[in-house]
């Protein structure tokens, strides 16, 4: 069976991940609400400042979207 087509936003994009205590992602949801942001854009924020640490130019932080609303 082939696998779907990614959607066009995601078919150049790669995603990272990792394990953390359930109490990291809740609040990172909860920081992600009182910020009307996204996760995806509150991770790429904090790459950013990452990479700025180490010396590496920042390329992570996409403009900033509001969440979708429900």
């Amino acid at each position: 069976m082939k696998k779907p087509a990614p959607k066009p936003s995601r078919a150049v994009k790669r995603q990272i991940a990792g394990w953390f205590e359930p109490e990291v992602s809740r609040a990172l949801r909860i920081l992600a609400a009182e910020h009307d942001t996204s996760v995806q854009a509150l991770m790429a924020e904090a790459l950013d400042l990452l990479f700025v640490r180490y010396g590496k130019p920042r390329i992570a932080v996409q403009t900033r979207r509001k969440r979708p609303k429900s």
